[in-house]
């Protein structure tokens, strides 16, 4: 990519939500330390606010299971431990986004009440399309999963990636510095928030 700016960038927050961030609700309390320490809710305000002072989108990503949970399976880690903690259902305290994030009226919220990764069973694809998106600017959680599911996903859809890597954070620094590493870096543009505040346009 060069440094001219991005072509029509949105803002994509993954899983920003207190059911994972919060250390005694999170199913991943390594997770929920690295986020905070690294600031990640902190951070990704002040890319926020950038992105909507300048009209581009901002939407937030998260997980709402339906309050039956019909639709999921213990076909994973993760799956297993929300069917077993009854944890990220529709209106509970756990999927509600930090104040800090909003979402504002101007935001767009995605979720999905099945599947591991951001596109998956959710309009998220319809809405960037109607918006004219072409490069997604991810920030959030997981550098595990979540993210790179989404990046891979955007490219096979033919958006451009840029990891606003400052603004994430995964189970461990070292798995997080090892998926940024060996798979995003493969997907996405690697950079801090800085520098895509630099590339913004407008």
């Amino acid at each position: 990519m060069s440094d001219d700016p991005y072509p029509s960038p949105a803002l994509i927050i993954s899983e920003c939500q207190r059911g994972i961030l919060e250390p005694e609700r999170s199913v991943s309390p390594g997770l929920a330390a690295m986020a905070a320490a690294r600031n990640v809710v902190g951070r990704t305000a002040t890319l926020a606010t950038e992105f909507r002072a300048r009209g581009l989108p901002v939407v937030h990503c998260i997980i709402e299971h339906r309050a039956d949970f019909k639709g999921m399976r213990p076909n994973s880690y993760l799956g297993a431990m929300s069917l077993k903690h009854r944890s990220m259902t529709v209106g509970s305290e756990d999927v509600e986004i930090p104040a800090d994030l909003g979402p504002e009226q101007s935001d767009i919220v995605s979720s999905r009440a099945t599947g591991l990764t951001a596109f998956y069973g959710t309009d998220l694809d319809v809405m960037l399309r109607l918006e004219n998106v072409a490069t997604l600017v991810l920030a959030g959680v997981s550098s595990n999963i979540a993210l790179p599911g989404l990046a891979l996903e955007a490219v096979n859809r033919g958006y451009s990636v840029v990891l606003a890597e400052d603004c994430t954070a995964g189970s461990s620094p070292e798995t997080h510095e090892f998926m940024v590493s060996n798979m995003l870096t493969l997907l996405a543009r690697i950079t801090p928030a800085v520098d895509v505040i630099s590339r913004l346009p407008g």
